[in-house]
């Protein structure tokens, strides 16, 4: 731990431990996890938005709503992605640990 300044504000910095960085699945809350997802969502859709013209735009926006699941509420590509992404992350975390 190391006492320091951050935009003029006293603060103390700390390592993150392996442990600090490893996503928990298991202990978040269903609404923690679909408040955290539609906010994250939000963040890509419109970064990714902001690159694209606005025709393939529109393009775009009628693709995600034409491929939404009857039980899911989300595309099953990206609850794919969500998966592999979770699944990359704990690959990812357990070999921080062994290094």
């Amino acid at each position: 731990m190391l006492p320091t300044h951050f935009v003029e504000k006293a603060v103390v910095l700390r390592e993150l431990l392996p442990q600090d960085l490893k996503l928990e699945l298991e202990q978040i809350t269903r609404e923690e996890a679909q408040t955290t997802a539609r906010f994250l969502a939000e963040v890509v859709g419109k970064a990714h938005a902001r690159q694209m013209e606005e025709k393939t735009r529109e393009k775009w926006h009628a693709e995600l709503q034409r491929n939404r699941s009857k039980n899911l509420d989300a595309p099953s590509w990206l609850w794919s992605s969500v998966v592999e992404l979770v699944a990359s992350h704990e690959v990812a975390y357990l070999e921080h640990c062994r290094i």
